[in-house]
């Protein structure tokens, strides 16, 4: 008996897997600090948590429509109107288990066997292989970290061909930080108005820009643009709801229909209850999300500073999201106990073995010269993991 060739091309999630190892690894008894998965480390607000309690209460926990509750879809779209302008029929949304799910619906519902998907690198790990489900070609673009890890107008245009039907972006960058100026934007959609390609816009960690960076979507670039981009979101980082799996896009309503149809024959509804708990997040108080923005910016500063210190590494500003994405290049060829560095994968086996410090790898996002790690932890958790980072680059032997 043969698993499908399908399943074979598919790489693991490299996150999951470095938080599972450090899971392992903490129920032997060791002590590892964990600054790999990229999940907000607060509370899900109050008020949300009890429209939860609230809805088992009332009996809300039946199956929904397939597409999400019209209340929760009329929120969302009045969400966009309210903070961009934008006017969506609820039935241009579509409420999902997650912002991965909204995404792998609407690939699935835009690509066909044969199709190419344009990828900046570095991505967020499932972009490649959730385009290898549908049957379609990742094609990845280079970036530059000189150029802060910003796609080129001119290298997207030079990889697009007859079989190109989609571009993923995601600002703010999940691992880079990097966030689109409202220029760089227009200049992208310069290009892509002259064809006929769609864009799926990863906006998940729209609340999380720090200093003079702003979010902006470049749905709002250009009048034609909206009529062709996806936007995909999530209750996840912005409400610290990871676990209630409540994700949903935006978009023209054939895709999302497209999408509604493939929905209907997987997953069907998101969590009902889920639903009325991301419904008050959308509709409450949200001086929640301001304090943890906050608190964001204050740890990042605190990242960055330390990690710009330790000889051998160099950090990128990242502008947005939660993460750090230090150049670890100068690492390579010096020894670590019994094992020489050669690629992000041996930093980060390296680091979790002997520092018991869990970091990502940034090969699976596309970069081999990098490592990605988490700031959605306490200030004092952070100190130790830099610590813990510093020495590990101190005992390191070798050139």
């Amino acid at each position: 008996m043969r698993l499908s060739r399908r399943v074979a091309e598919i790489e693991e999630s490299a996150t999951l897997a470095i938080s599972e190892k450090a899971a392992k690894l903490r129920a032997q008894g060791v002590d590892v600090l964990s600054l790999s998965a990229g999940e907000p480390d607060f509370d899900t607000p109050a008020h949300v948590r009890e429209a939860a309690i609230e809805a088992i209460r009332k009996g809300h926990t039946k199956y929904t429509a397939s597409s999400g509750i019209l209340p929760l879809r009329q929120a969302v779209a009045k969400k966009y109107e309210r903070e961009f302008g934008w006017s969506y029929d609820p039935s241009q949304v579509l409420i999902s288990t997650g912002c991965k799910h909204s995404i792998y619906n609407a690939l699935h519902a835009i690509l066909d066997p044969g199709d190419e998907a344009l990828i900046p690198a570095p991505y967020w790990v499932s972009y490649p292989e959730m385009v290898k489900t549908t049957g379609a070609r990742p094609v990845l673009l280079g970036t530059e970290e000189a150029e802060g890890f910003k796609l080129r107008p001119e290298s997207m245009q030079a990889a697009i061909t007859p079989r190109t039907k989609v571009v993923i972006l995601c600002s703010p960058s999940n691992p880079t930080g990097i966030v689109y100026t409202e220029g760089e934007l227009r200049a992208m959609a310069e290009v892509l108005e002259k064809t006929s390609l769609w864009v799926i816009s990863d906006e998940v960690y729209e609340k999380m820009v720090y200093g003079s960076a702003r979010h902006v979507s470049i749905a709002t670039v250009m009048p034609k643009m909206r009529e062709r981009t996806i936007v995909v979101n999530a209750c996840s980082k912005t409400y610290a709801m990871t676990g209630w799996r409540m994700g949903f896009m935006v978009g023209p309503k054939e895709v999302v229909s497209g999408a509604a149809k493939i929905q209907s024959q997987s997953t069907s509804n998101a969590t009902s209850i889920a639903q009325y708990a991301a419904l008050a997040a959308l509709e409450g108080d949200q001086s929640c999300v301001a304090a943890m923005r906050e608190e964001y910016a204050r740890r990042r500063e605190f990242v960055v500073r330390r990690l710009r210190a330790i000889p051998g590494l160099t950090c990128a500003e990242p502008w947005g999201a939660f993460y750090a994405f230090p150049n670890v290049t100068g690492l390579f060829g010096r020894r670590s106990q019994d094992r020489i560095l050669r690629s992000s994968s041996d930093v980060g086996e390296a680091l979790l073995e002997y520092a018991h410090l869990a970091v990502v790898p940034g090969g699976p996002f596309g970069s081999d010269r990098h490592i990605r790690i988490s700031y959605a932890a306490s200030i004092e958790a952070l100190g130790r993991a830099m610590d813990r980072l510093e020495r590990f680059v101190k005992e390191l032997s070798g050139p």
